[in-house]
């Protein structure tokens, strides 16, 4: 009986792995099966260098390129405001933060994991894009605004890994170090973060990750405008803002160039996972 329910068991496994190797062969499939012909089409330096974005103008322009540099803007400027501290969060939660506070701590980090992205959109509504208007002026939604909101998104992941990288430092590091003279601040920077380089990179690269996926919390605060950047303080649309605005009445050649973009996307997003999935290997040789 035990026999029987291990084979069963394996078999099960067996089918939830080839169905998630099936999920993602079918997606890739769909993207590029409408995507690639839409490039061949538009051209394919059209497409990714064009400065001009009007399906709707005759004869209709189909340039990605200000959504590009739109999404790597935020997601620099996330990366600028969240990496930061969401080293410094973790370093203090494994090496100073009292038990007391660190019971509180850590569950109030996973749980920004567990807020839906539209909720941060409504944060960044009503919070951070009325500072900025009354701060800077104009209208408050801006590539500053959607940084800083993608900023604090990408905290938990952050957060999350460099931590467990830490701590996953051999105690011999750190005692080493102290008996050689070396206090407990100079040893956390000099010695710690740096055996657990690796796994912080790893968790900054998926942090970016999730910057240049995120859709919904971008449109409430970017301004959703598609033109060529203009400064911190101008509206800006991303790439996954792009798909999410115009599918609903995008038709024929229009629509296809919307799944063309989920091809260059993916591939964005494919090439930050295969460096996340590089950079823990090399933390675990």
């Amino acid at each position: 009986m035990k026999n029987i329910l291990e084979k069963g068991m394996r078999v099960i496994f067996f089918i939830a792995a080839i169905a998630s190797i099936i999920a993602v062969f079918l997606i890739c499939l769909f993207l590029f099966a409408n995507g690639i012909p839409a490039i061949g089409k538009i051209g394919i330096f059209s497409f990714l260098l064009g400065t001009k974005w009007a399906p709707t103008n005759v004869p209709a322009s189909f340039g990605i390129f200000p959504m590009i540099l739109g999404s790597i803007y935020v997601t620099a400027g996330a990366v600028i405001i969240g990496v930061p501290i969401g080293i410094l969060t973790s370093v203090f939660m494994a090496k100073y933060c009292p038990k007391g506070i660190y019971k509180v701590l850590k569950p109030a980090t996973e749980l920004l994991a567990g807020i839906p992205s539209v909720v941060y959109g409504f944060f960044g509504l009503v919070v951070i894009v009325p500072i900025i208007r009354s701060v800077f002026g104009g209208t408050g939604n801006s590539i500053l605004a959607a940084s800083i909101l993608l900023g604090i998104m990408i905290l938990p992941t952050i957060i999350g890994v460099s931590e467990s990288a830490i701590r996953s430092v051999p105690a011999s590091y750190y005692e080493g170090s102290l008996a050689l003279g070396a206090t407990h601040e100079r040893t956390i920077f000099r010695v710690i973060l740096p055996s657990a380089k690796s796994g912080i990179m790893a968790g900054v690269v998926l942090g970016i990750g999730r910057a240049i996926g995120e859709t919904m919390a971008v449109i409430m605060v970017a301004g959703n405008q598609a033109r060529m950047p203009a400064g911190l303080m101008k509206g800006i649309r991303t790439l996954t803002a792009n798909i999410v605005i115009e599918m609903g009445y995008a038709a024929e050649l229009h629509r296809e160039a919307l799944i063309a973009t989920g091809v260059v996307l993916f591939v964005f997003i494919l090439i930050i996972n295969i460096t996340s999935i590089l950079l823990r290997r090399k933390g675990n040789e």
